[in-house]
């Protein structure tokens, strides 16, 4: 399996999952269509399916181009009202109920975010096991048992927002009731099984709250697990159910 970064910011958000087989899982659409057809070298034929956790812009500005496409979107009923417009492509989640997807499985569950109905995922294949993606959230009620791979928000440093936002209070809670921070993220890591997980990638890094080399070590250090922060134009190839 391999995971490809378009995106990964308060700019957009986009990961492209793909087999061996050329078969590939789009989650999250933050970014202009034209970008993910270009990273897809323009060809669609294998794109299993988009799943997008919640309706903000930097999650799904290109849900209109990715429908326009012929291209299915996952995402929980709330989401897709959220988007104002129908389509036939729109295919609803239930929260807790799994849909095959290609060679995808994937189960939506519940987050904490300032939106109608948003979710995390996890993802399953026989390629990387079970992947946890977990993002624009403040924290999460459950633990997963069985994780090969993590993709996780640590999206600011309870610190670092203290001295950048101190006389912007507004903003500061907004920040800390959204999203999720390098402390609650070693946390819930830490509340996990770790045994099997060979990735843990951390994304959604505020441009202005955030210390990327700071938080990978602070969660190399919790953890023992390789970790990498997510950039636009990042691929690991080896996102699989072992190391190697």
């Amino acid at each position: 399996m391999k995971l490809h970064v378009i995106g990964s910011s308060s700019a957009g958000n986009c990961y492209l999952f793909t087999d061996n087989g050329g078969n590939t899982l789009i989650v999250e659409c933050g970014v202009r269509f034209e970008i993910i057809k270009r990273a897809l070298d323009f060809d669609l034929s294998r794109v299993a399916g988009v799943c997008v956790t919640h309706e903000h812009g930097d999650h799904s500005k290109g849900v209109a181009g990715a429908v326009n496409a012929g291209l299915d979107v996952w995402a929980t009923a709330g989401t897709l009202r959220a988007f104002g417009y129908k389509s036939y492509r729109f295919n609803p989640m239930k929260i807790g109920q799994a849909y095959h997807i290609g060679p995808f499985a994937v189960i939506a569950f519940d987050t904490h975010h300032n939106t109608t109905e948003p979710c995390g995922f996890l993802i399953r294949h026989p390629e990387m096991g079970t992947t946890l993606f977990l993002t624009d959230t403040t924290y999460c009620d459950y633990r997963f048992p069985g994780l090969t791979n993590i993709i996780i928000e640590a999206n600011y440093s309870e610190d670092i927002i203290d001295r950048t936002l101190s006389d912007k209070k507004f903003l500061r809670d907004r920040v800390i009731n959204d999203h999720m921070s390098v402390e609650t993220c070693i946390s819930t890591l830490q509340a996990n099984d770790l045994r099997k997980v060979n990735n843990i990638v951390l994304i959604h890094l505020s441009d202005r709250n955030s210390d990327a080399k700071q938080f990978q070590q602070m969660i190399e250090s919790a953890t023992c697990k390789t970790v990498t922060v997510a950039t636009a134009g990042l691929t690991i190839n080896n996102f699989n159910v072992t190391p190697f």
